[in-house]
């Protein structure tokens, strides 16, 4: 009995990293893109679930026209705390800021997914709720001191030495870490069945 074909392999319109790490993990091949799109400043009283479907829509969509047959995906993650929305700090002030809001409460990450190929779309979103145990000065300027807030929404990286300041996680970690994994496998499953080896 021959071989089954290789999977095509997904186009991730992404500049992150971590959604390269885990796209490996899962073992589902991919190639990467730098999405074409600009994502604007959700407005103070935004609902942070539209803006991440619409964002990870646009990014997905923005590079559709160079993929061919070869299905993109797009993705884009917030932190939400009692309804703001928490982006990528610009300074180690305001990351100091973003932590200290978030310590010892339960916040959201909210995540958006878009997966689509020329016949289709799927777009949708997944929250995990993550809990901060107490704060004190010194855990601040300790995390603050290892850059590690740079370029991450909420300043922090669960993945790091933010793991440091987590007490608890209800809902997929992987979508703290920066894709919601088992929303895109369940995408995979039900339109792919058994060609990335879910379904």
């Amino acid at each position: 009995m021959a071989d089954a074909p290789p999977a095509t392999p997904l186009l991730l319109a992404s500049r992150s990293p971590q959604r390269r790490a885990i796209l490996e993990q899962l073992g589902i091949p991919f190639d990467v893109v730098e999405p074409l799109y600009e994502e604007h400043e959700p407005p103070e009283l935004a609902d942070a679930t539209e803006i991440v479907r619409e964002h990870a829509q646009g990014k997905a969509r923005s590079v559709a026209g160079i993929a061919g047959d070869r299905p993109v995906l797009g993705v884009d993650t917030e932190v939400v705390l009692q309804g703001q929305i928490f982006g990528k700090p610009a300074d180690a002030t305001e990351a100091e800021q973003m932590l200290e809001e978030l310590s010892g409460e339960t916040h959201v990450v909210m995540s958006g997914l878009c997966l689509l190929t020329p016949g289709w779309e799927e777009v949708e979103h997944e929250g995990t709720r993550v809990t901060f145990r107490e704060l004190t000065p010194r855990d601040l300027a300790s995390y603050i001191a290892t850059r590690e807030w740079e370029g991450r929404a909420g300043a922090y990286a669960i993945q790091g030495r933010g793991a440091g300041l987590v007490r608890s996680i209800e809902g997929d970690y992987l979508n703290v870490v920066g894709l919601p994994a088992s929303c895109l496998v369940r995408l995979l499953a039900d339109r792919f069945a058994g060609t990335y080896g879910f379904g």
